[in-house]
């Protein structure tokens, strides 16, 4: 996977040992490490007076000046990193509204291969679920998490479902696929009808496979109750999985973020590494 243009969404303080790291570990790769550095914009204060007017206290504009420092002092920092890494790469920034940082993380996401989170993103989880659904829903590239650029992935567990979005997922982990000293289709609670997973879940993906060269087995799992994202991380534990492939948000992505979902819980636990794609 030489020559890919790799993203590292992360924050001011994001350490620099993580950074090094995604730095050396694309260098050695000769890929391009774009990082972008996302700043939550100061709050703008509005207080109303018990007459209906409204005021905007004296140093809001320092406060702003100084938050825009913060953020230019910490690219040049960073810049100073990957050139030290010999790396090439760039660094973007942007400081805006929390639910506004999905289209920030959009418009780099769309001109690179595949998308990485900074695992200190986690501290804030409004960045992160924002940054996800940036990549997952308005960019064509596969996001990562859990997990270091460095990480060298033999054993790659996919959780097919025959569904869209975990063909996407499919398609944008290819070059890992291809890399990998063996991989497993699995099929969870599989529907074994023409209409739905098919009379052999996961036959045509493992020939597919084959074709690209990799090292395939397909397996059917029961749940046995379980919920589906359990069942996922208990069997690709077992399996020794480095990496799991698999669709995001295969149902509407309204009903799961009300119930809670496979891909929210995927993306909440640190044990596995993950790639996802919709």
């Amino acid at each position: 996977m030489k020559r890919r243009s790799i993203l590292y969404v992360m924050t001011i303080d994001t350490p620099d040992t993580l950074i090094s790291e995604a730095a050396e570990a694309a260098a050695v790769k000769d890929s391009r490490l774009i990082c972008l550095i996302l700043g939550a914009s100061p709050f703008f204060p509005v207080y109303v007076s018990p007459y209906g007017a409204g005021t905007v206290p004296d140093n809001w504009t320092e406060l702003v000046a100084e938050a825009q420092q913060t953020q230019q002092d910490r690219v040049q920092e960073v810049e100073a990193l990957l050139a030290r890494s010999n790396v090439s790469g760039d660094v973007q920034s942007a400081m805006c509204a929390t639910t506004n940082a999905k289209h920030a993380v959009a418009r780099v996401a769309r001109v690179c291969d595949e998308a990485y989170l900074a695992a200190n993103l986690r501290e804030n989880p409004d960045f992160l679920r924002e940054a996800a659904s940036g990549i997952l829903f308005h960019s064509p590239i596969g996001l990562r998490i859990n997990g270091s650029i460095a990480d060298k992935v033999d054993r790659v567990f996919v959780a097919w479902d025959d569904s869209e979005a975990a063909a996407s997922a499919l398609h944008a982990a290819l070059p890992y696929l291809t890399e990998a000293k063996e991989v497993v289709i699995a099929s969870i609670d599989p529907l074994m009808t023409e209409q739905a997973d098919g009379q052999d879940p996961g036959a045509d993906v493992a020939a597919w496979l084959s074709h690209h060269g990799c090292n395939v087995t397909v397996s059917q799992y029961p749940s046995g109750k379980l919920a589906i994202e359990k069942c996922i991380q208990d069997r690709a534990q077992e399996f020794g999985a480095d990496l799991v492939v698999m669709g995001a948000y295969g149902h509407a992505r309204m009903v799961q973020a009300v119930l809670g979902g496979t891909t929210r819980s995927m993306i909440e636990q640190t044990e596995l590494p993950v790639f996802l794609a919709h």
